[in-house]
């Protein structure tokens, strides 16, 4: 089960990474905070000191298009806020 699925690389976010060390995660939504923390540990090399956990419900979309109206709804998914230890940090452009 791949537990990361990608980074949130929003203004907000780099503003968090910055000032308050925190760094935002789109997750598997049947991950648990354990595994999330031991998954960013493994694969960044920092220590983890805390993890938050939010799910999100998919929201209703509509369309018009030449067919009538088209209505779905977007993915349910789940984010995960880490803070690091004070001195730890993720570079997500180095290797780009």
């Amino acid at each position: 089960m791949e537990i990361l699925i990608k980074p949130i690389l929003t203004e907000k976010m780099t503003i968090q990474g910055e000032k308050l060390n925190r760094y935002g995660f789109i997750v598997d939504p049947k991950a648990n905070k354990s595994q999330i923390r031991a998954a960013i540990e493994q694969l960044y090399d920092v220590t983890v000191t805390d993890v938050n956990t939010i799910r999100y419900m998919g929201k209703a979309k509509s369309r018009y298009t030449k067919a009538g109206l088209l209505s779905g709804r977007a993915d349910n998914y789940k984010k995960a806020i880490v803070t690091l230890k004070e001195g730890d940090k993720i570079d997500f452009y180095s290797n780009i």
